[in-house]
């Protein structure tokens, strides 16, 4: 039996390295112009629970462009808590209840999303316009969810004016703390 010609040992050594480069490099290959908006840390009775920080093109945030929510964790949190928080805070600020099949299948796409969390873990979520979003857990891409009207839901958390903790929404949109 004769060896492959070299040129094609080459050629698939360079799709290799291709495909490690893209796997490595996160949301950062859905987004690579994006700069930091802000940053916050989120706290509740007394506890640090996560730091969030927010990238976009140009650093700032417009209407109908990518964007990129980064939360590193403090502490453990249950995959069944991100869910149950995340479809809470969603119902909160929705103009109209949310149907059961829409809760419902909200609710699996964040299941295969999220993990359960432990100190210096990330979770990352990609705002992808005319798509939806991409999950990131460190760099590895999690879950994809091709539904745009999730996608403004789930990023009003932090995002709408509404949003239950303002000043972390007003430093994340880059004003001073």
């Amino acid at each position: 039996m004769r060896p492959p010609p070299i040129a094609l040992c080459r050629l698939l050594l360079l799709i290799g390295v291709l495909a490690c480069g893209y796997a490595q490099a996160g949301w950062r290959a859905d987004l690579p112009d994006a700069l930091l908006v802000g940053s916050a840390e989120f706290r509740t009775w007394g506890l640090d629970i996560y730091t969030a920080r927010l990238w976009a093109p140009g650093a700032r945030l417009n209407e109908g462009d990518g964007f990129v929510l980064e939360i590193t964790y403090r502490r453990a949190v249950s995959r069944e808590r991100l869910v149950k928080v995340s479809l809470e805070e969603i119902q909160r600020l929705s103009a109209t209840p949310l149907t059961a099949a829409q809760r419902d299948q909200w609710q699996a796409q964040m299941q295969q999303a999220f993990v359960d969390v432990e100190a210096g873990m990330r979770i990352t979520g990609v705002y992808v316009p005319g798509l939806g979003c991409r999950f990131y857990v460190g760099e590895r891409l999690q879950h994809e969810v091709r539904d745009q009207a999730f996608a403004r839901a789930f990023f009003a958390i932090w995002l709408d004016p509404r949003s239950r903790y303002p000043d972390l929404r007003r430093q994340l949109l880059g004003a001073s703390p």
